[in-house]
């Protein structure tokens, strides 16, 4: 019976860790990824340039841009209005 238990206690210290570094994001999609490069190319990134200099530059600053304006666009306070009135009956 002891030995059961110190078995079980084994396997169960082996296998917590293996199971905490299991990977549960998915793969991108082609149109995830091409949805991605429309946006940093809309925040000044141009994947086509002769990058004479500072490619990584470029791309960090396009990615803070990108990160300005996420964290601006959830700092919004209020509902969202949509032009429209109503009055009661």
């Amino acid at each position: 019976m002891n030995m059961s238990i110190k078995a079980a206690f084994v396997t169960a210290v082996v296998l917590v860790p293996a199971l905490a570094f299991a990977q549960t994001n998915v793969p991108l999609t082609r149109g995830q990824v091409r949805a991605q490069l429309v946006q940093l190319e809309n925040a000044g990134y141009n994947p086509l340039a002769d990058c004479s200099g500072d490619c990584p530059g470029s791309l960090q600053r396009a990615q803070a841009i990108i990160a300005q304006q996420e964290a601006n666009a959830n700092a919004a306070y209020g509902p969202a209005f949509n032009g429209t009135e109503q009055s009661g009956k």
